[in-house]
């Protein structure tokens, strides 16, 4: 199971990016941090700097048939940003084009609403985002973690980093099934 992780230069979710990283390599997959540049991304605790971490690839340089699923974590600034790059819009959207699972948290969903995939899905999300899924046509709800199969691939969903044991056991599992 090899497994893309879409994260801006800076801004995610430190807990949200190595919690689901670290799940994929305890089911023995492979997780691959692509951004929209180069080099090291800066993650957050919150609002505070946190750890930095080596890109393996540039998300302009990745091709969507080389993973089984997508992995957005979330942060306020990081899908902020990832939204306003046409690269990694292009290659969310391609994820849900060709069929293939997607897992998103918090505030990750954004960057799902720029790519206008999230029409007629059920997902849930951190609170403030109910008003641009919903505005996006997504049926949005309170849940821990929201599993859409209506559509054109499974869609994974969760509301915040408490939610992260039931997120990662989730999107695990979908993910097993398609590299199988």
């Amino acid at each position: 199971m090899k497994v893309a992780f879409l994260v801006a230069p800076e801004g995610v979710e430190q807990i949200e990016l190595t919690d689901p990283w670290q799940a994929v390599i305890d089911a023995g997959g492979t997780p691959s941090l692509l951004s929209t540049t180069g080099g090291r991304i800066q993650a957050f605790n919150h609002l505070d700097k946190a750890d930095t971490f080596e890109v393996d690839k540039q998300v302009g340089q990745a091709a969507v048939e080389d993973y089984d699923g997508l992995v957005l974590p979330g942060g306020v600034a990081n899908p902020d940003f990832l939204r306003t790059d046409d690269s990694a819009v292009s290659f969310v959207r391609e994820f849900f084009q060709t069929g293939k699972p997607v897992a998103v948290i918090c505030h990750g969903p954004w960057t799902l609403v720029e790519a206008d995939v999230v029409r007629g899905r059920k997902i849930t999300s951190w609170p403030s985002l109910k008003t641009d899924l919903r505005n996006a046509g997504a049926n949005w709800v309170d849940e821990q973690v929201s599993v859409c199969t209506e559509g054109p691939n499974t869609l994974i969903s969760s509301r915040k980093p408490d939610d992260l044991k039931a997120f990662n056991e989730a999107f695990v599992r979908e993910f097993q099934t398609v590299s199988a």
